[in-house]
């Protein structure tokens, strides 16, 4: 019969005492203090940016088209 080949490892001895972690790590950073914003505020400034983004491509795609056949906003003067 053939022989069990040689492991290169040393074998683990299980009754020897366990040794304690020597990894250093830095104390856990300090709570920054969160400000809490008003949630109808951050909800109203949503929904300005929301209607004027609209209104803005509306205009750009009536100004858009209406050039296409042949309108331009400098056909007209506007005096006050």
């Amino acid at each position: 019969m053939a022989s069990p080949l040689q492991s290169r490892k040393k074998s683990v001895s299980l009754g020897s005492p366990v040794r304690a972690s020597r990894i250093r790590r830095d104390p856990p950073p300090v709570a920054k203090k969160i400000e809490l914003r008003d949630p109808e505020e951050i909800e109203a400034r949503t929904v300005l940016i929301g209607v004027i983004s609209f209104a803005l491509a509306i205009v750009v795609i009536v100004v858009g088209i209406s050039s296409n056949y042949g309108w331009s906003p400098a056909d007209y003067n506007i005096e006050l």
